[in-house]
């Protein structure tokens, strides 16, 4: 793994790193810049050298952007992270609820007319052309420029550069030269001869390659051109591709090259606009470019049974290491001597010793009390706060293996808690049943299926501001697109995807509570006395007890408690075996019939 840089601002470096940025503005006769969490493969999660919006602002979120005027620099942030923006950013910043407030609107009310600047490489064709149509018939004018951050950012770290690997075959359940072909068909039925590809997760999953490129997610910062002969043109940095074994349709050319071997094409180039840097098509303007999705991205999220049955192996591997973390915080907590440090510290070594974990999956979210109140919160030594009696303790983690990615969320009871707590967390858990339960016709979609878990907590007036659940790679991103379970997850639901199944509920300086298992889609057992519809349900795939002592058993259906003591049935039965000792009689006592 590359170094780890703390690139963060700090109440103390904000002023005048955004002191700084304006100077920029002035010299370059702009009226405003747009720093965003990006980086030119429109990725989630950054290095270190791109964590622009951190550096400048301090707000570490995994979404959100500023945009810098000469008298407000606003910073925009969903539901997640409204909590967790104002403990980060100085108070030269503005917090501002997106998407609730569009950037065209909001510019416009503090900015009567002048230029906006914007790093082409750091937003896709199709945010610059939505921005673009927002602001037609004003005064403002957004224009392409270098990036400000970078030209006053004196100690930017280097970009990452470690080799990448090949991943196997038996786990990816296809040879790369199968999927190529496959894919290339599809373009040719389609009329398209060329395709760029510039996520790195589908470079990844396309050429059954990985790297370490960015932290957490084991991908390679490269991009490829996918031809209807099943061909690919890699580029990267040549030496990071130097330890592959790549047949002889895979063509290495360095990153710097790419856009002249773009131009030089014959036919037209498929580009997604909604994942392409702006940069990209603005290089190639002149040459026949056509719009259209990422040729991986569908047939990456439907995983194939060999990577369904190594998801299955991580879990039941990383669930006997929760339950072995469960057991052991059981124990500790009590002494009052524990803190959120210790605790995250203690769960990676528990995974460490399956002598398995490549990597955790993201830094882990351990929030006691008030601290569990934000959605992605981050211990450090500055908020680092004692695990106390009487408090719910939130642990969101998740772990990188071969075999398959991980993500779970557990609340727990610290001593004993409040019929508050009880009754919230109950009210979390009957909408994750909700979830685990369904079945559903073929084509619907995650946005169908969100309120499901919504509705215990709306009949209390209560609600969470995130999405219910997330698509999850194979031994690839945590986060994994198109599939969900929001309002915003459009893409029909189909074997083989994995999503989190994720309901949460957040009191602001008191708790927060969420519980996460993993599911796949699978076909629903046809059921006597139904029509022929073709239905799909959800497998669980992760077994790790819940916290009976949080339940509150008069507020449940007996089909619900049916269904969590037949969870953790199962939960003993899998991971029984697995664990041993103290760890063994804890989970007996933990999956105890309601």
């Amino acid at each position: 793994m590359f170094q780890t840089f703390d690139v963060t601002s700090s109440p103390e470096t904000g002023p005048s790193r955004l002191s700084a940025v304006r100077a920029e503005m002035t010299h370059r006769g702009l009226s405003g810049f747009l720093v965003p969490r990006a980086d030119r493969f429109q990725g989630e999660y950054v290095a270190p050298c791109d964590d622009r919006l951190a550096w400048l602002t301090g707000f570490t979120g995994s979404a959100g952007f500023a945009c810098i005027l000469p008298d407000i620099a606003g910073v925009f942030i969903d539901g997640r992270y409204r909590v967790q923006v104002r403990t980060q950013v100085a108070d030269v910043f503005t917090p501002v609820h997106w998407p609730e407030t569009q950037l065209a609107d909001w510019v416009q009310d503090h900015a009567s007319k002048g230029k906006i600047g914007f790093d082409p490489w750091l937003h896709t064709i199709a945010q610059i052309e939505t921005l673009k149509k927002s602001l037609k018939g004003t005064d403002l004018e957004l224009i392409h420029v270098e990036n400000l951050v970078d030209a006053v950012w004196s100690d930017r770290p280097a970009p990452p550069n470690a080799p990448f690997t090949h991943y196997p075959d038996a786990f990816a359940g296809e040879a790369s030269a199968d999927k190529r072909q496959r894919l290339a068909q599809d373009m040719q039925n389609a009329g398209q001869p060329n395709a760029l590809i510039v996520s790195p997760d589908s470079v990844a999953w396309l050429l059954n390659i990985r790297g370490t490129d960015i932290e957490r997610n084991p991908v390679p910062h490269a991009m490829a051109l996918l031809k209807d002969d099943g061909s690919v043109v890699l580029f990267c940095e040549p030496t990071q591709a130097e330890a592959l074994s790549l047949d002889a349709d895979v063509t290495v050319v360095d990153q710097t090259d790419m856009i002249k071997t773009l131009q030089s094409l014959s036919g037209p180039l498929c580009l997604d606009p909604d994942r392409t840097p702006f940069a990209i098509q603005q290089s190639l303007s002149g040459r026949e470019t056509v719009f259209g999705p990422d040729p991986c991205v569908l047939p990456k999220a439907r995983k194939t049974p060999a990577e369904i049955e190594g998801s299955r192996s991580a879990h039941l591997r990383d669930g006997a290491a929760m339950v072995r973390f469960l057991a052991w915080l059981d124990e500790t907590a009590p002494s009052g001597t524990l803190t959120e440090i210790d605790v995250v510290t203690a769960l990676e070594g528990f995974r460490r010793d399956t002598n398995a974990l490549k990597d955790i999956s993201f830094e882990t979210i351990c929030g006691a009390g008030p601290n569990g109140a934000i959605v992605h919160y981050r211990v450090n030594e500055d908020t680092n706060r004692p695990v106390a009696s009487g408090e719910l303790l939130l642990v969101d983690s998740g772990g990188q293996y071969l075999d398959g990615t991980t993500d779970i969320t557990r609340t727990v009871a610290i001593g004993t808690v409040g019929e508050t707590e009880r009754i919230c967390y109950t009210r979390v858990l009957q909408g994750m049943i909700a979830i685990s339960r369904v079945r559903f016709p073929k084509g619907v979609a995650g946005s169908d299926l969100d309120a499901l878990a919504r509705y215990p907590l709306w009949l209390a007036g209560q609600d969470y501001d995130h999405g219910t659940g997330h698509g999850v790679g194979a031994y690839l991103s945590v986060h994994e697109g198109p599939q969900g379970l929001s309002r915003r997850a459009k893409t029909p639901l189909e074997t083989g995807m994995i999503l989190s199944n994720e309901p949460g509920y957040y009191r602001e300086g008191a708790f927060g509570i969420r519980i996460e298992n993993l599911i796949t889609v699978k076909a629903a057992d046809a059921i006597k006395g139904g029509d022929d519809r073709d239905m799909l349900d959800f497998e669980t795939l992760t077994y790790v007890p819940l916290d009976r002592r949080l339940i509150d058993v008069t507020l449940l259906s007996n089909d619900e408690r049916t269904w969590i003591d037949a969870y953790h049935s199962a939960t003993e039965d899998k991971i029984g075996p697995r664990v041993d000792g103290a760890a063994r009689e804890w989970l007996r006592n933990a999956c105890a019939p309601l």
